[in-house]
């Protein structure tokens, strides 16, 4: 096998492939990643539409010294498989495994960390800048999905790179997908590009030899020049892109090696950005893959052979309860309206698409834009409900603010994926998001204990005339202790078992932890109180006034960093109090979390039961 003979970086710019020889290895890169992503799960769809492109760009390039920046990066498996990390798919997303995503600590060969969307552009062009400065020579490659040309950000990144006058790379990878597929004008655009005649940009060489004919040398080129871009405003589409002053190529086939090394090497000597636009098949050579790429952009343990999942889902997740629920109020309410960006299967949003598609709006890669659309709809008399996952929401932090808070307006915060979310590690962990919402005045916060509290949440929030945000966890909705269903009550909490000496102060996915931790404290001799705080903002400050004098010791629990989070609240009102209670906060550490189970995670933080109750006896 050719990929046996490639274990380190520039390797494979040694062997000299032949055509032939590349599209072997791209079918052995194929068939490795399915088998290995069949067992670990990963994303799969995206990475087997970029084999041919990393090949590309790994001939192309001289590599760790060249520097390529994925765009998100769950599409770098092949890149990484070439720069000498084969054997770290068998940790692929586990704890102390190797990353789905690119990792400056994992190889040189990765020149930046990243996982979220619409930032390779703004990247890559700082590092052409302070290339330039400090007078180094390397070339600079960002890699982005169309999906990705929804996001706000890569505008304003193209705007600023207009101005560069040397050289940096854009690969637009155009396989008409997003994780589900893209939506909108900048879509619509691309789809004419890919249906268009090409029409070549006059060779750079060309234009240097006319310029340099004595005395009329520079009028000729100026004159071409302009006739050019005069038939180039009618015949490409790519004019956008030369209208903002970059230079555009393509669209080039995303699964022509030899093609694609051509045009990278005609890219590498403009001296100005330029757009190599390449088109690509999500899912290639995986029929199941291909046939449905959402599915496959990030896959549980599959069998190979039908796609099916290894373990089916047989409990209802909580994205499964607000998906029923969410077209259930819509049902009763017609002010109701849903908004996603780019991710109507990951957030359940699709089944209310289909049920109500007039009252549906998927806005792309654009969590900012989302929320401040949200803000519109809301001042003319409907109620938004706009589901985006945690560590996502976190882009539209100022329009949560400034447009939808200071206005006060009725906009319902579904927030998926919210707390560790596990393997995916860092840059998807939803930690922060009771920190910086609860800074925001106005902002009612709540976070269900179980699936029937988060049903009675959302009826809750779909009557309620302010801003609400309803947080909850990635899996299977908890259906324990159903009995306890109280009437939800702005900023209330709920008394699951008193007692004394210690109070368990739990809210969300803590709340069955706490009861975990009040059964073994029981055994043990104690009598701990449990309280489900619900709300986080505003708080219940009269259940922790009732607990002075009878209690020593409160311990808060959140599936948050403890910076700015509830726990911080509750010990600030004790000490303002001067009651004699101490305090144990119990939280995510202010640190960012790598990957692993959710089960490992919470373990290693001391998050789960019995690293709880080790803090609590260590007091």
């Amino acid at each position: 096998m050719i990929m046996e003979r490639i274990n380190e970086p520039g390797d494979l710019q040694k062997l000299n492939l032949t055509k032939e020889e590349l599209d072997e290895l791209a079918q052995e890169i194929r068939e490795f990643l399915i088998d290995k992503i069949s067992i670990t799960g990963g994303h799969l769809a995206s990475n087997l539409g970029t084999v041919e492109l990393t090949l590309a760009l790994h001939l192309a390039f001289q590599i760790p010294k060249d520097k390529i920046i994925w765009d998100v990066g769950h599409q770098s498996y092949t890149h990484k498989i070439l720069t000498g990390r084969k054997e770290g798919f068998d940790t692929l997303r586990q704890l102390g495994g190797m990353s789905g995503f690119p990792k400056t600590k994992e190889s040189p060969c990765d020149a930046f960390n990243t996982g979220h969307s619409t930032t390779s552009i703004s990247v890559g062009l700082g590092m052409a800048y302070a290339r330039d400065i400090k007078k180094e020579d390397y070339s600079v490659i960002s890699v982005i999905g169309d999906g990705a040309l929804t996001g706000g950000m890569a505008y304003e990144a193209l705007n600023n790179a207009a101005q560069l006058e040397s050289n940096f790379i854009i690969v637009l990878n155009d396989n008409d997908m997003s994780i589900s597929k893209n939506v909108g004008g900048v879509s619509a655009y691309l789809e004419s590009i890919r249906t268009d005649v090409t029409y070549n940009n006059l060779k750079e060489d060309v234009s240097n030899t006319l310029s340099r004919i004595p005395v009329v040398g520079e009028r000729i080129v100026q004159r071409i020049s302009k006739t050019k871009s005069t038939i180039k405003q009618f015949v490409i589409p790519g004019m956008l892109f030369e209208n903002m002053g970059i230079t555009y190529l393509g669209p080039i086939d995303g699964h022509d090696t030899s093609q694609l090394i051509r045009v990278f090497l005609d890219a590498k000597r403009l001296k100005r950005a330029v757009i190599v636009h390449v088109r690509t098949q999500k899912g290639r050579g995986y029929e199941p893959a291909v046939k449905n790429p959402a599915k496959f952009h990030g896959i549980a343990p599959f069998d190979i052979a039908t796609g099916l999942l290894k373990q089916k889902k047989t409990e209802a997740t909580y994205t499964d309860v607000f998906a029923r629920m969410l077209c259930n109020i819509a049902a009763k309410d017609d002010t109701i309206v849903g908004i996603t960006a780019a991710m109507p299967d990951g957030t359940g949003m699709k089944r209310f698409a289909k049920e109500y598609p007039e009252r549906f709006f998927d806005v792309g890669i654009a969590e900012e834009h989302a929320v401040t659309f949200a803000a519109g709809l809301a001042a003319s008399g409907l109620k938004p409900v706009v589901a985006i996952y945690s560590s996502f929401l976190q882009r539209a932090y100022d329009q949560i603010v400034h447009d939808v808070c200071i206005n006060d307006l009725p906009v319902i915060f579904a927030i998926d994926r919210a707390g560790l979310v596990g393997n995916d590690g860092e840059t998807h962990q939803g930690v922060f998001d009771f920190s910086y919402m609860s800074s925001i005045p106005g902002m009612a916060i709540f976070a269900p204990k179980n699936k029937y509290e988060f049903m009675d949440g959302m009826d809750f929030a779909a009557t309620y005339h302010h801003p609400i945000s309803i947080r909850y966890p990635k899996g299977t909705a908890y259906t324990g202790l159903k009995e306890h269903r109280a009437t939800i009550e702005l900023g209330k909490s709920e008394l699951l078992q008193e007692g004394k000496e210690i109070a368990l102060l739990a809210v969300g996915t803590m709340v069955q932890t706490a009861m975990e931790v009040a059964q073994k404290l029981k055994q043990d001799g104690y009598e701990p109180t449990v309280i489900n705080m619900r709300f986080i903002q505003p708080w219940d400050k009269q259940c922790v006034d009732k607990l002075n004098g009878t209690h020593k010791l409160v311990v808060t629990m959140e599936e948050n960093v403890l910076n700015g989070g509830m726990g911080e609240k509750i010990a600030a009102y004790i000490s303002e109090k001067n009651y004699s209670m101490q305090v144990l906060m119990i939280g995510i550490p202010n640190e960012f979390v790598e990957q692993g189970t959710i089960s490992e995670l919470k373990q290693i933080l001391g998050i789960d039961r019995d690293g709880i109750i080790a803090k609590i006896k260590n007091r």
